[in-house]
């Protein structure tokens, strides 16, 4: 499909059928990141062909890897055993996890690096990954706003750090982690709660020792610098927030029945499977087995009627980028869907708490604001509205999502966004019975 300016997506039939999940995205981007990172080579399966890892791909390829798509999800890192100094700038597009990770990840070499994006990342903040990076010895100019993209990095000859995180973050964690890896001395990351652990784990697939132990609420996770990585084999599972839409369709589109093969059950990720279930879901998980070094399943969701519950605060960690559509979801359950303790909702891709509110009041749900969440009271969905997504794929798919059980269809606007987690969405919930097409 070409990029429209708008979908729409209109109350439809049951949803019926089996369909696979894109490739994880955090795990794509470590697969390309670490191999780069690595001697030898990485063959990876289930790549997220999404443009935030793509973007990624090219990055890696800059900094002096070879890479090679071999086939649909099929790909090959040549690493050299580190970062080399880069002819240009690093354009990292939208992707906030690309960027972040390949800043750890260059800290480490002596080079002098730009990192850019597009305008939806030049607005998000990167002192929270610069900021440990500069007491590891790396430097930064910031080329146009503080804290703000691009940004100059100058690294190498970095010193060990125990940092302790206030808000747990995979991603800062993650690039404390890789600049890590090459610097002298032990490195250790302190949590206040747990959040995804794939870099820890793929670390070890790439023949590293990371040491996690237990520390108050979360965990303390510490790696010894001078560490080589070793090509090795990765396979990707299913994206559970991926997973999340076609699954939330087939919880709130009366008669449905739908099933995702192969979706990651990492149980730092499983946060909204949790709070579905808690809401009265139907929701089933089969075939349970290791893929890649994570548990995955297949998840069926049959249409539900669904109650409202106070999400726990401590959840928020397990699934802060599922939060736009438990709202979505949340908008047909009976009574109040409370979310509480997910302000780094507002510096995702855009303010997610502040669009939802709004697109959610547009089509008619009551939505109670707040400055570290919102509450949504469930009932008839009007829709009826355009709704405004700021460059932002999720909240683009939540409203969509959101319209499939609509009285009135739903418009979103700026959809080629999308492409970026979930490359071939319309195709794939259409291919279940839903009406989502091009324009109004």
């Amino acid at each position: 499909m070409t990029n429209p300016t708008q979908l729409t997506a209109r109350r439809s039939p049951a949803l019926k059928g089996v369909v696979r999940a894109p490739g994880d995205k955090s795990m794509s981007h470590r697969s390309m990141i670490l191999g780069a990172m690595a001697t030898g080579v990485t063959e990876v399966e289930g790549l997220l062909e999404g443009d935030d890892v793509l973007a990624t791909a090219r990055a890696v390829e800059a900094f002096g890897a070879t890479v090679e798509r071999l086939g649909e999800g099929h790909w090959r890192v040549t690493g050299q055993g580190g970062f080399r100094q880069p002819a240009d700038v690093i354009d990292c597009g939208n992707a906030g996890t690309g960027v972040r990770l390949l800043m750890g990840a260059a800290a480490g070499y002596p080079i002098t690096v730009t990192f850019d994006g597009d305008g939806s990342l030049r607005k998000r903040p990167m002192k929270r990954v610069t900021g440990p990076l500069e007491q590891m010895g790396a430097r930064f100019g910031w080329q146009a706003a503080e804290d703000r993209l691009p940004v100059e990095l100058s690294g190498g000859s970095l010193t060990s750090i125990d940092y302790v995180q206030t808000v747990a973050s995979a991603q800062v964690k993650s690039a404390i982690l890789l600049a890590g890896l090459n610097a002298d001395g032990v490195t250790t990351v302190e949590e206040p709660e747990k959040s995804r652990d794939h870099t820890e784990r793929m670390l070890r697939a790439f023949g590293a020792e990371v040491d996690v132990t237990p520390g108050g609420e979360g965990w303390v996770v510490s790696l010894q610098g001078g560490q080589p990585l070793t090509g090795t084999a990765v396979s990707v599972p299913g994206d559970p927030s991926s997973a999340a839409f076609p699954l939330a369709a087939g919880l709130v589109v009366p008669g449905s029945e739908v099933t995702v093969e192969g979706v990651m059950l990492n149980p730092l990720r499983t946060g909204l499977f949790d709070t579905w279930l808690e809401m009265g879901a139907d929701l089933t998980i089969s075939n349970r087995r290791m893929a890649g070094g994570e548990e995955v399943g297949d998840i069926t969701a049959r249409h539900s009627t669904l109650k409202g519950v106070v999400v726990p605060e401590d959840r928020a960690a397990s699934m802060i980028d599922e939060y736009p559509i438990l709202a979505a979801t949340a908008a047909f359950a009976e009574g109040q869907t409370v979310m509480r303790g997910v302000g780094e909702m507002r510096v995702k891709e855009s303010d997610r708490i502040a669009l939802m509110v709004a697109g959610l009041r547009a089509c008619g749900v009551e939505v109670e604001e707040e400055p570290e969440g919102f509450i949504v009271t469930g009932g008839v969905v009007r829709g009826g509205a355009t709704v405004q997504t700021a460059h932002d794929h999720r909240i683009a798919m939540s409203h969509l999502v959101l319209g499939l059980a609509a009285a009135e269809p739903i418009s979103v606007d700026e959809p080629g966004m999308i492409a970026t987690s979930f490359p071939g969405f319309v195709e794939l919930m259409n291919g279940l019975g839903a009406d989502i097409a091009a324009g109004q």
